[in-house]
């Protein structure tokens, strides 16, 4: 009888020990499907976009198979302009022409109009010979480069959207170069994005260590109204923000102005300081400012004022005391206040839209023209997917030169 209820007193045991696994992981539980649908689901999708393009394969699939006995050389065999007339007729009537036309225009300019064209014509063929009908109907036909790039845009799983992204593309013969000249675009944006996010992100050092410091040494009630200041930006609507920043910097804006009336500049000698670079980074450091002081305040209110008294009493120089006693405190931070504005500059597109203009946006921008205007959504997930891996980088080098748990954030 002591052994039986001995087991189930362990029994009990085991049973309680068990219950408050299962009882946090059902609390997790929302905010780990959260997380997944909000999260890790869109990042899935974007990078499956990227490599996986379906929509030309599923249309042309006689096609495609057809080129693949095509040794690249001049025009193909009358097969492949047989099985090309007969699904591109199909994909008219199943109204998927125009996405077929599109995927094979990103590779080859131009191809879309002949796609189109010749599919309304060959509705008036009622025979072969099918390759004298297509070339008849537009020379580009017999050209080798129109196959190779219904070749290419056949892929299912494809590199190109990434090519395209670094400015590259892959030739007939299979090796990769460099785009024309005038085509080389998104390199240099995302050598601009990451200049103007380093240069962001020291602006908002130079301006935040100073005010943070101020706000960690104040008196309460300055110490709340000062903080209320820096996080006015949270409070302002984004339009009110833009529609102010315009108002102050146009070359009839008040900035110019004031330089006007002060002397500083002729009145024909206004500074433009909007639609360009100069409005993107003021517009943006003032937005991000506040991502830079918290963490700053965050660790500067913990350090005993004390500290540098000590310093000086033993003799060190103002300039001394803070390079070997107070900076390294506040180092955590520089740290963490710096790679949350590097990593939120780098990824911001509103702003650059709206006062910006040409020379002011950033590769956000055209991500967000391909996903909303061109719709070509495989090279705007190949973009994101390269920022993502930046961004990544950027996480763990972080953590391998500084450690992220000394990242200190409020």
């Amino acid at each position: 009888m002591d052994r039986v209820n001995d087991e189930r007193a362990l029994e009990r045991l085991a049973g309680a020990l068990r219950r408050p696994p299962v009882r946090a992981a059902g609390l997790v539980l929302p905010l780990v499907a959260f997380v997944g649908v909000t999260f890790l689901a869109p990042v899935g999708t974007m990078l499956v976009r990227s490599v996986y393009d379906p929509v030309v394969a599923d249309a042309l699939p006689d096609t495609l198979a057809a080129l693949r006995q095509w040794d690249g050389e001049g025009a193909p065999g009358e097969a492949v302009y047989a099985a090309a007339a007969r699904e591109l007729l199909r994909a008219r009537d199943d109204r998927t022409l125009g996405r077929v036309a599109s995927r094979v225009n990103r590779v080859q300019g131009g191809l879309r109009s002949v796609l189109v064209r010749s599919v309304r014509r060959l509705r008036e063929v009622d025979a072969g010979p099918w390759r004298a009908a297509f070339i008849a109907i537009d020379a580009d036909w017999g050209e080798a480069r129109t196959w190779h790039a219904i070749r290419t845009a056949g892929e299912r799983i494809t590199a190109r959207h990434y090519l395209h992204a670094l400015d590259l593309r892959r030739l007939p013969d299979g090796a990769v170069a460099r785009q024309p000249e005038d085509r080389r675009i998104y390199v240099a944006l995302l050598g601009r994005t990451f200049a103007v996010s380093l240069a962001i992100t020291a602006f908002c050092l130079l301006l935040g260590y100073p005010l943070a410091h101020l706000i960690a040494h104040a008196a309460p009630r300055r110490a709340a109204l000062l903080l209320a200041l820096v996080l006015v930006p949270f409070w302002t609507s984004l339009l009110v923000r833009t529609t102010s920043w315009i108002v102050l910097l146009q070359t009839q804006g008040v900035l110019n102005d004031l330089f006007v009336s002060l002397g500083l500049i002729g009145d024909d000698a206004r500074i433009a300081m909007i639609y360009n670079m100069t409005g993107t980074m003021v517009a943006m450091t003032h937005v991000l400012l506040p991502f830079m002081v918290l963490p700053l305040y965050s660790v500067m209110r913990t350090i005993p004022p004390q500290q540098m008294s000590a310093a000086a009493s033993l003799g060190a120089s103002f300039p001394q005391a803070f390079r070997r006693v107070y900076w390294p405190q506040t180092l955590p931070g520089v740290g963490a206040g710096s790679l949350l504005v590097f990593i939120l500059a780098i990824g911001y597109y509103i702003t650059p839209a709206l006062v910006g203009g040409q020379s002011g946006q950033l590769i956000s921008n055209f991500i967000a023209y391909h996903m909303q205007t061109s719709l070509n959504w495989g090279l705007a997930s190949a973009l994101g997917a390269i920022l993502l891996g930046c961004v990544a980088g950027l996480y763990l080098l972080y953590d391998r030169l500084v450690g992220i748990e000394r990242m200190r954030l409020g």
